[in-house]
């Protein structure tokens, strides 16, 4: 199967498109400024990208990441300002899912960045990339987060009961991580 084409993904204030080279200063930059916020939701990332030199690796395996299918990387800028605000990204889950996570910086938030982000993403995932379901991961104490995915018609999965075996030897499920799934 071909790649798809690395078509950016336009909404009424904000420009989504796969990262290039010449982004990784701001790329890193956020990321630096950021690290502290993001270390609990981000952990890989921010220990794969500790240098400008690792945001540059970093794009170039996200753009493998996309030739393969594995991984899709959008870098979220101001369509008015040109500033950077943030990343999101979709990782498919074959045949029909996906699960989506995105940041912002703490700049950009409240402003509806999140939302209209969440709203285009999601079309790509279910439009382009034709899945039926799509996740999302919040903690349970990010409650803006939670209200993101609910206004975009993402519903709070239950969560499972664990196996009888798991609750004796005390090893619940993470209770900090609520669920989102959106179906087609």
């Amino acid at each position: 199967m071909a790649p798809l084409p690395r078509t950016p993904l336009l909404t009424a204030r904000l420009l989504l498109r796969p990262y290039e080279p010449t982004d990784a200063g701001d790329f890193f930059a956020l990321l630096a400024t950021e690290a502290q916020r993001l270390q609990s939701s981000f952990p890989d990332r921010l220990r794969t990208i500790t240098t400008l030199a690792g945001a540059l690796q970093a794009i170039t395996g996200f753009s493998h990441d996309w030739d393969t299918g594995r991984f899709y990387v959008f870098g979220i800028w101001d369509r008015s300002t040109q500033d950077y605000l943030g990343d999101i990204c979709l990782m498919p889950h074959p045949p029909h899912s996906g699960e989506i996570g995105y940041y912002l910086s703490t700049t950009a938030e409240g402003h509806g960045y999140a939302r209209e982000a969440l709203e285009a993403i999601t079309a790509f995932g279910l439009e382009t990339l034709g899945a039926r379901q799509l996740l999302i991961r919040c903690f349970a104490d990010n409650l803006r987060g939670q209200g993101v995915a609910r206004a975009i018609g993402f519903k709070e999965e239950p969560k499972p009961k664990p196996p009888f075996w798991v609750r004796t030897l005390d090893l619940a499920p993470d209770d900090n991580i609520v669920r989102f799934v959106l179906k087609r």
